[in-house]
């Protein structure tokens, strides 16, 4: 209780200084009544959905995620136009004290210069605010197919433009729109691709937030079949389980689900996929991710029935497993596919020119292909959202990844 006590205190208290930055650039009262309404209905909402509202896992639902976006837009806006003014206040204050110290009978004001600031900070302010609005209403269906052309000198001739096709970090408890899933399904499909890799996170907290989704998910299709692995969020960890076997049932259900959507789901196994003669091994681990994260990925498990030199992709959830244990491992795996980073779901991405998310400060290897010690990793930005309900700047990712023989110079 405490806690909310003090919060509602600073929202507030930051909320009346906000105000005065709109008194002095209008005098519209309607302008200060809607600021003021606006405001404390997102702070009410917020209040209500996180003390009243569903608490079936520490992931939020939709409505719990909707009332943290719009918070967080609010609480940019505000953040943004007090630093502006309470650098004016500062820099008053300081210049006041030096006129009265140097005995300047005159009084520090100056009217128009504080009508400037709270102009130009609304304005600055107004930018995040709405950005985050629109990453809530269309940025997180903003769904983007990258493209990547990868050489490999030992691929078998008979995969020599054989494509791939990575989705990742579903978390259809996160969905709020049929029609957009729709369309992303589609797009899915419409790129023909020869295999579908599905590389984990398929839910938020439990197996039943597939209900809705589980007929779209199942009409994804691709020539040589659909694999997937499971995420940290697929284990049912993020919910506070009356028994043990609750939570087992729960990870079983979610495996039967993505069975009978037609994913042959690898835990810690390994298949080939072949072409004529040849073959490349497809190698599914659990999830493996530094730190707290679960560690129930084995790569020496997943690979006892394969071969040191045969041809390797390996589906792993979390890139961290690959900087930490792949590259280390005695097998060469010519490409890993890994998600969970979502690119923060915020940034700013000019291809050839600026690549820059939050994420970059916790994982190494974040978004997009790397190379280290001639092993490649994609790291997919994700198909869904969790936490924020929105995209901003880094979209909804769908990667199709054709395979090239390297030719011999």
């Amino acid at each position: 209780m405490l806690r909310w006590i003090i919060f509602v205190i600073l929202y507030v208290t930051l909320g009346i200084y906000t105000l005065q930055a709109l008194r002095t650039v209008t005098r519209f009262p309607v302008v200060y009544y809607g600021y003021m309404l606006l405001s404390l209905l997102v702070l009410g909402n917020f209040i209500y959905q996180f003390t009243v509202g569903d608490n079936s896992g520490r992931v939020l639902n939709v409505p719990k995620s909707y009332a943290f976006g719009f918070l967080l837009a609010m609480l940019s806006f505000k953040a943004i136009t007090i630093i502006f003014l309470f650098s004016e206040d500062i820099f008053r204050l300081l210049s006041g004290l030096y006129l009265k110290i140097n005995g300047t009978p005159k009084v520090f004001n100056l009217p128009e210069r504080r009508r400037f600031l709270s102009m130009l900070a609304l304005g600055i302010a107004a930018l995040p605010f709405s950005s985050l609005l629109y990453g809530m209403y269309k940025g997180k269906y903003n769904f983007k197919v990258l493209k990547y052309q990868l050489e490999f000198e030992d691929l078998p001739d008979s995969f020599d433009g054989y494509q791939i096709s990575q989705i990742s970090d579903l978390h259809c408890g996160s969905f709020d729109s049929r029609k957009k899933i729709e369309y992303g399904v589609d797009l899915i499909n419409k790129q023909n691709s020869d295999l579908l890799l599905f590389t984990g996170d398929m839910v938020n907290n439990k197996a039943e937030e597939m209900l809705p989704w589980k007929d779209l998910i199942a009409s994804l299709k691709a020539k040589d079949g659909k694999y997937s692995v499971l995420g940290n969020h697929d284990y049912g960890d993020y919910v506070e389980w009356d028994s043990e076997e609750l939570k087992s049932n729960n990870l079983e259900e979610l495996k039967d689900f993505q069975r009978e959507m037609g994913f042959h789901l690898l835990l810690n196994e390994s298949r080939y996929l072949t072409k004529g003669d040849d073959k490349i091994a497809l190698v599914g681990v659990e999830n493996w991710g530094r730190g707290g994260f679960k560690k129930a990925g084995d790569l020496n498990k997943a690979t006892e029935n394969i071969k040191e030199k045969d041809f390797k992709i390996l589906m792993s959830h979390d890139p961290s497993h690959w900087e930490d244990e792949v590259l280390k491992h005695p097998y060469h795996y010519h490409l890993t596919l890994s998600g969970h980073t979502h690119g923060m779901q915020f940034g700013i991405e000019i291809p050839g020119w600026v690549k820059w998310s939050p994420a970059k400060w916790r994982y190494k290897y974040w978004a997009g292909v790397y190379e280290e010690m001639g092993q490649l990793i994609n790291v997919n930005r994700g198909f869904g959202f969790l936490g924020y309900p929105g995209r901003v700047g880094i979209w909804p990712e769908i990667t199709v990844i054709t395979l090239k023989k390297k030719a011999i110079s």
